[in-house]
């Protein structure tokens, strides 16, 4: 069964760090984009962070210079590095990727920052 497992959620004070990690399981052929989408108590789901099968990257404007998402291509991992977090970062954060095709979503993590 192909899925994917995120890691790495939890609750820090305003300014701290984290890290979510994400693995892609099961009979993967292709990975292509793969991306970091959170949502907040009555908010829509929003995209944070993605990457594609080349490399590029892109951020939502409001974790630019402080989040960075990374990839480990032979590991079949994504992972979003949180630095200065603040409250307003607190929601469930999903990984999301295009596997053999298809668009699979992780089953989140919760990140809470609290002030």
């Amino acid at each position: 069964q192909v899925q994917l497992v995120e890691s790495g959620g939890g609750m820090v004070q305003a300014g701290g760090s984290l890290r979510l990690s994400c693995a892609a399981s099961g009979r993967i052929f292709s990975i292509d984009d793969m991306a970091w989408h959170r949502q907040a108590p009555g908010k829509q789901r929003e995209l944070v962070a993605g990457m594609t099968s080349s490399g590029k990257t892109n951020y939502a404007d409001s974790v630019k210079g402080r989040f960075t998402i990374s990839r480990d291509f032979a590991k079949n991992t994504v992972s979003l590095q949180m630095n200065s977090l603040e409250p307003e970062d607190t929601a469930v954060y999903y990984c999301n990727a295009v596997l053999n095709g298809l668009t699979r979503w992780g089953q989140g993590t919760q990140v809470t920052v609290s002030s």
